[in-house]
């Protein structure tokens, strides 16, 4: 997987912002202003291509034990936050899939005001 097909991936969700908040590498994206997702950009350059997602505490346990991929989110709440090695033994599919979980999860926390405007979007 290229990082452009994970880019595109992401943004076309619904209420979708990229942004560089934190320094000028770590590209994230949120929905409604809730982070989903985090790409360290330096970390793609370098050939180790890894995307941070948010994750059901229980599913985190059960991927990081079968995908040598899969870890606890690099400086993220290791237990709601996986760090996912792309191209490495984690199949496209189901990154597309932890995508669409964290993405998820995010929206299902928002406040309700906040899921009336992602629905009128």
């Amino acid at each position: 997987m290229h990082i452009e097909q994970l880019r595109e991936y992401c943004i076309r969700k619904k209420g979708i912002t990229e942004n560089f908040p934190f320094d000028d590498v770590t590209l994230v994206f949120k929905v409604m202003g809730k982070m989903f997702a985090l790409v360290g950009l330096n970390h793609w350059e370098k050939g180790e291509e890894k995307i941070n997602l948010k994750c059901d505490p229980e599913k985190s346990e059960e991927l990081r034990g079968e995908y040598e991929g899969i870890n606890p989110g690099f400086h993220m709440n290791k237990k709601h936050w996986n760090t996912i090695t792309i191209n490495q033994d984690v199949p496209d599919e189901l990154v597309f899939e932890l995508i669409d979980h964290s993405y998820d999860l995010v929206v299902k926390g928002l406040t309700k005001k906040l899921k009336e405007e992602l629905k009128n979007l």
